[in-house]
């Protein structure tokens, strides 16, 4: 395991491979990310990236290793692994469409926290009482991510694309986040809600969130990231701040030098 920040990671990957019949996909790909900063994920298109999420998750098969606060992960299942802390959000914003905004945080903080049979049998009033206090952090937490008010009783269909962007994220960070795995954040973004997306990270990041950036656009990822690691054809061949990153020959040749 690596990582930049002299403590213990928050979040590492070891060694992941990914190959899809006769396509090695990832190979040998580590890196962490620790509480409090911004591990940039960079590369080409096809390199690996969306892959090398879909390993960290355990929502496609893969050799190598997984870790969370020194506890390995490698075996749990994907979906045992968002009451743990571990997140992410996709490149194609994914709601339940027929639900309002409300409703959609309302469910992701209740699913970290379910009720047991027995209080919503026998004690309806408990469980009545619970779902107003999640619904009035739902609402002080979309408030946190820049969804105003007037906002959360649409379907999320009825957003703009950047507050869509910002609703996922919301959703990902919600209550018990330790690590949150972003992809594409800012894809399809600029003016403003590039700003609002910049800030929000800035403001996770200083909350305590060990935040794992996949992004294209590398103004962003260059100003925020206190590390990039570079894939291309599913291996890692650059790592360092983005200053060192940015001087890298391999990099500039495979991935920045074609994006200039």
């Amino acid at each position: 395991m690596t990582s930049s920040a002299a403590e213990a990671p928050r979040f590492a990957v070891e060694n992941l491979s990914v190959r899809f019949g006769g396509f090695q996909a990832l190979r040998d790909v580590s890196w962490s990310v620790g509480a409090g900063r911004i591990l940039g994920v960079i590369g080409p298109n096809g390199a690996g990236k969306s892959t090398c999420f879909m390993a960290a998750t355990n929502m496609t098969a893969h050799s190598g290793r997984l870790w969370l606060d020194g506890v390995e992960l490698t075996e749990a299942p994907a979906n045992r692994l968002p009451r743990l802390g571990v997140r992410r959000t996709f490149q194609q914003n994914a709601f339940f469409g027929g639900m309002s905004v409300l409703r959609n945080m309302t469910g992701a903080l209740m699913d970290q926290a379910p009720s047991s049979l027995a209080v919503s049998v026998l004690a309806p009033w408990i469980e009545g009482r619970r779902r107003r206090e999640i619904e009035a952090e739902a609402r002080r937490h979309l408030l946190r991510y820049e969804i105003p008010e007037p906002l959360h009783d649409l379907l999320p269909g009825e957003l703009s694309y950047g507050v869509q962007r910002m609703l996922s994220i919301a959703i990902a960070a919600a209550s018990g986040a330790r690590v949150v795995l972003l992809d594409e954040p800012a894809a399809g973004l600029g003016g403003p809600d590039m700003l609002a997306l910049r800030q929000l990270l800035i403001r996770m990041r200083a909350e305590g969130l060990a935040i794992v950036l996949v992004e294209h656009h590398m103004d962003l990822v260059m100003e925020l990231a206190d590390e990039v690691v570079v894939i291309e054809t599913g291996e890692v061949i650059g790592r360092g701040s983005p200053a060192q990153v940015q001087a890298d020959p391999r990099v500039l040749e495979a991935y920045l030098g074609k994006a200039a």
